[in-house]
């Protein structure tokens, strides 16, 4: 129920509109009740051969109320579902800022898929369930009420006789009310594993057909698909069964009217007129009686899908936003510093000081959990023993934290728009001479111009149509542009070539003398005039120094290094 209390809560918002909505529907399905009456009189008067001029009054009155339905219809629709397509908007939109609080831990372990499926599938249905539904579920109420009380005031006995079957009716309809609501949600869960399936393969299509694998590929697709195809068509039976089953119980009425009816109408109980205004009437009845069908099939949907969108709602950031201090001036510190991941222990005994005017490296073999410092720094994960400026991370406003740093990781993300507005991302108003500046330092300002659009060339999706190294020169282009206090490059040029690295760093120098500077790399020669050099293996700190003390000492670094040296021979 608590679902069904959430969707009336976004009506009530717009009540002002689903109330005018309602009435009009209401006024439109009075007004069909009136017609049977109308047609009764002339029946009468034809069959009692009296009528005169009165035939056309009839005919006039009827094309009258045909064009206020048509009125009013149209000014239901335009309130009812009206309001269905702005509720839709309003949830898609609240769905959206709270995927914006929450961290990279729960878009670990939950694919986009099915995140783009509640999104999308589970909002449709509840737009339906919305607007249809309201329309359908206010149609029954409305038209079976009123309709009964007509077709009470032409004769009780005959309408009582009429009710036989609603017994019935309630018995299947609340069975299948149930059965409906299993499996719609799990076709819905279906539907999101076959929306993640489509995503990763068309997000992989380049690794597809570069190891040839088009008809792998379209296996695991079918897999999905007709997985899908299977829960939905299990879905669709109970349909295929439900809305026939009400028509037959609603046809074995009307069988019952006529014969009895007939039989009244030939005694002289009740009139032609009235008789075939009753038939009329029982005609008007079995909408919303079917109609119940489509109610109870449309809510269940509704419900369900506003459960999975609620499940997603409740869903809380790991990481809470307490803290007040929003300035940073840049001094950061790891004090015995642990952290485990999925109960393996990723960083042990951790210390280390960043400081502004300092260029700190941080070096190691792959796993080594480099990474993983920068991770806990933008307090993508929680630990203790982090200071900023002397004091707790956890007192730093998350929003001045991420502020304060600008981080270039390895996986770079460009948006499918021009290459000036993914390098001006985190300042929107930055003029073009600024964009222009930071593109030099980042040394692709040549290979920008070098396009027929310049700054103005549009991306493909994810920066597609750039090299691996351009578009990781565009993120550090993006990173320079907020001149934040602390700056860091996560192995962001790995794929560019040596040459290409070191001038970029070179470019950059003066840039990072006035802040914070972290270095993640595995070349080594591009940051060897560091201030100092970190060296990890294992989760652990195993060497610190400049380059030239590393060099003299026989550890890790020093074998790192002459390693390199040996290939870059060779190459």
């Amino acid at each position: 129920m608590k679902e069904i209390r959430k969707l009336l809560g976004y009506l009530g918002r717009y009540k002002w509109r689903v109330l005018p909505g309602l009435l009009f529907l209401t006024v439109v399905d009075g007004a069909q009740l009136v017609i049977p009456r109308i047609i009764r009189r002339a029946v009468d008067e034809i069959a009692s051969g009296t009528f005169t001029h009165s035939l056309g009054f009839y005919g006039c009155l009827i094309a009258l109320i045909g064009f206020l339905i048509a009125f009013f219809r149209f000014w239901w629709r335009f309130f009812i579902f009206g309001t269905a397509r702005r509720i839709e908007r309003d949830i898609r939109q609240e769905l959206y800022d709270h995927l914006l609080t929450l961290d990279p831990p729960f878009y670990a372990k939950r694919k986009t898929g099915d995140i783009m499926a509640h999104a999308t599938n589970d909002l449709d249905a509840v737009r339906m369930t919305l607007g249809i539904g309201v329309v359908i579920l206010t149609d029954t109420v409305v038209l079976i009420s009123g309709t009964l009380v007509m077709m009470i005031l032409i004769s009780p006995s005959l309408t009582l006789l009429s009710l036989i079957p609603l017994p019935a009716l309630a018995l299947v309809t609340l069975y299948f009310d149930r059965l409906i609501h299993r499996r719609f949600k799990l076709s819905q869960e279906s539907f999101s594993r076959l929306t993640e399936r489509v995503r990763e393969l068309v997000a992989g299509i380049r690794v597809i057909k570069n190891f040839s694998q088009e008809k792998g590929a379209l296996g695991y697709f079918n897999l999905a698909n007709k997985d899908y195809f299977k829960k939905y068509l299990a879905l669709v039976k109970v349909w295929g069964v439900f809305e026939p089953l009400l028509i037959f119980l609603a046809s074995m009425t009307i069988t019952t009217v006529l014969y009895f009816g007939g039989v009244r109408t030939i005694t002289g109980s009740i009139t032609l007129g009235e008789f075939i205004a009753f038939i009329s009437y029982l005609g008007i009845l079995i909408w919303p009686i079917i109609g119940l069908g489509w109610v109870v099939n449309v809510i269940e949907q509704g419900k369900t899908s506003m459960g999975r969108i609620m499940k997603l709602m409740e869903e809380k950031p790991r990481i809470r936003d307490t803290g007040k201090i929003r300035e940073i001036k840049g001094v950061i510190e790891f004090r015995n510093v642990n952290f485990s991941y999925n109960g393996r222990k990723v960083l042990e005994d951790i210390n280390l000081v960043f400081e502004p005017g300092k260029f700190t490296a941080i070096v190691g073999r792959t796993g080594s959990g480099k990474t993983t410092i920068i991770n806990l720094l933008l307090r993508f994960y929680e630990t203790s023993g982090i200071f900023v400026d002397g004091n707790p991370i956890e007192e730093i406003s998350l929003y001045a934290l991420r502020k304060a740093v600008g981080w270039v990781p390895q996986e770079t993300f460009l948006f499918s728009d021009t290459i000036r507005n993914n390098i001006a991302f985190g300042k929107p108003d930055a003029s073009l001479k600024e964009i222009e500046r930071v593109a030099t330092l980042a040394g692709i300002y040549d290979e920008i111009m070098s396009f027929p659009g310049g700054f103005d060339t549009v991306l493909g999706e994810r920066g597609v149509n750039l090299s691996g190294g351009q578009r990781q020169r565009i993120a550090i282009a993006r990173a320079l542009l907020l001149a934040p206090p602390v700056f860091i490059l996560d192995d962001a040029l790995s794929s560019v070539d040596s040459h290409t690295e070191v001038k970029i760093m070179e470019n950059i120098r003066d840039f990072l003398k006035e802040r914070t500077s972290i270095v993640i790399s595995h070349r080594l020669s591009a940051i060897q005039d560091a201030d100092e050099i970190v060296v990890m293996d294992r989760g652990r700190i195993v060497e610190r120094g400049t380059h030239s003390e590393l060099i003299r000492k026989d550890g890790l670094y020093r074998e790192m290094y002459e390693k390199q040296k040996l290939r870059e021979l060779l190459e």
